[in-house]
C-alpha cells in the first residue's frame, strides 16, 4: 500500500471536484488538510464515514482543518453524494487516479473471499505547510472524527 510517512511532504495534486472546478493541494497551503479516501459514493462504509466527518465539521474548522473526501467517481456521482447528505465539504472526482496513485491507496483488496484492486480506505493528516502529520490506515467509518482529533 501506500510508501508515504509521517513527516514526508504530501504529494502535489491537481483534480477536480463535484461541480468539475479545478481543486489541487496548494489551495490549501497555510490550513492543515484531512484529505480522505474512499472506495465509493454512496455505499455504505464511505457514506457513515463521510457523514461522521460531515456532522464534525465544525470541530475541525475550530482546529483549522479543511476536509476533503477523494473517490475514482464521476464529479456527477460526487455531486450527487454531496447533496444528498448536505456534506460541507468538497469531493474530488478522481477518475483518472492520479491523486489516489499519488497517494498510494490503489491496490489488492480482498472482501468475501474474492480478490480485486480497488481503493482503500486511507486517511492523511497534512499540516499547513504540506508534510504529512498522520496516516490513518484502519479507518473506523462511526468513530472516524475520534481517530483524527486525538
Amino acid at each position: 500500500m501506500t510508501t508515504l510517512q509521517i513527516g514526508d511532504k504530501a504529494p502535489d495534486f491537481q483534480s477536480i471536484n463535484q461541480d468539475e472546478t479545478s481543486v489541487s493541494l496548494s489551495d490549501f497551503s497555510g490550513k492543515k488538510l484531512v484529505l480522505f479516501f474512499y472506495p465509493k459514493a454512496s455505499t455504505p462504509g464511505c457514506t457513515l464515514e463521510a457523514c461522521n466527518l460531515s456532522e464534525n465539521y465544525s470541530r475541525f474548522v475550530a482546529q483549522g482543518y479543511d476536509v476533503l473526501g477523494v473517490s475514482a467517481d464521476s464529479p456527477k456521482r460526487q455531486s450527487n453524494f454531496k447533496s444528498k447528505y448536505e456534506f460541507p465539504y468538497d469531493l474530488l472526482a478522481d477518475e483518472d487516479k492520479s491523486v489516489i496513485n499519488a497517494y498510494g491507496v490503489w491496490g489488492p483488496k480482498k472482501f468475501m473471499g474474492r480478490e480485486y484492486d480497488g481503493i482503500h480506505r486511507i486517511t492523511f493528516v497534512i499540516d499547513e505547510k504540506g508534510v504529512i502529520e498522520d496516516i490513518i490506515t484502519k479507518v473506523k467509518t462511526k468513530e472516524h472524527t475520534a481517530q483524527i482529533l486525538k
